[in-house]
């Protein structure tokens, strides 16, 4: 989507107000796969430059014992891991400047939980997650735990959206939804992540129980994606998926102000997906 320069100078005065008022919420969602490798290629430097409000990691590869040094603790921040028991294996985090009320380890499923696939943040009325949802690619076996981690997070999804709280569910969902959010997508049609039975579970998501796609919220260009593989040259020619998302309740439709997929460092196989939303940051 080609914006006009009227309209873009519009877009930035609106954006420009809301920071002024203090009602502007950046939040990063990074799978880093593997947080030292990660360290190593500058994400901690780029981190420091963006000053976001929540920032999400997926894929820390990492025991917390191993994450003492103060580089896995950005100054300025609260930071919480969430480790897989098998070492150098998925794991999440919240890297969060403003103190939670509460942090909550795990999706309440033992089977999920010891992989270290969830980790949630309360602020007053707004929970920001960290998530890492299961790869199927590698076998059956793997596709099967996938799909019972996905009914589990729909019950868990429907029970914040009951409670009446502001939702956003950031990370790696392992699943691209439209032909759009895939470069190759008719060769793809057969493979884990972009299955009928994974893009149905997203249109249920969405369509029937109202959550919200924050990235599609705005208009974007063709061919935005968050992952590509390290085979060939797929990231230099772009023939990614995008499988990384900011998903929100329903009661914060309409609140995205910005977004942005970081292509300019290579961190990982992913690019971070930035947002910026019109949410008051006094009142978290």
């Amino acid at each position: 989507m080609i914006f006009t320069a009227e309209r873009m100078i519009i877009l930035n005065a609106m954006i420009a107000a809301t920071i002024i008022l203090g009602r502007n919420m950046k939040i990063i969602t990074a799978n880093v796969n593997g947080i030292r490798a990660a360290g190593r290629k500058g994400f901690f430097d780029w981190l420091a430059k963006v000053q976001a409000d929540v920032v999400c990691i997926q894929e820390t590869k990492a025991q917390v014992e191993q994450l003492s040094d103060e580089l896995y603790h950005p100054q300025g921040y609260s930071c919480f891991y969430h480790d897989a028991e098998k070492k150098g294996y998925s794991g999440v985090a919240l890297y969060c400047r403003q103190k939670p009320d509460s942090v909550i380890v795990g999706m309440g499923n033992d089977e999920f939980d010891s992989e270290g696939r969830y980790i949630e943040a309360r602020f007053g009325n707004l929970s920001v997650i960290s998530l890492y949802m299961p790869s199927g690619s590698s076998k059956e076996e793997r596709q099967q735990l996938k799909y019972r981690c996905m009914d589990h997070m729909m019950a868990k999804l429907e029970d914040m959206k009951a409670s009446g709280r502001d939702c956003i569910v950031t990370g790696d969902w392992n699943i691209a939804h439209k032909n759009e959010d895939i470069r190759n997508w008719k060769g793809n049609l057969k493979n884990s992540g972009f299955l009928p039975e994974e893009r149905a579970w997203l249109d249920t998501l969405f369509d029937d129980r109202g959550f919200v796609d924050a990235f599609r919220e705005l208009e974007q260009e063709e061919h935005q994606y968050t992952w590509w593989s390290n085979r060939g040259q797929a990231r230099a020619n772009n023939v990614g998926w995008r499988i990384d998302y900011h998903i929100l309740s329903p009661s914060l439709k309409g609140k995205v102000l910005a977004t942005e997929i970081y292509r300019e460092e290579s961190f990982s196989d992913h690019a971070p997906l930035i947002i910026d939303y019109d949410y008051e940051m006094s009142a978290i």
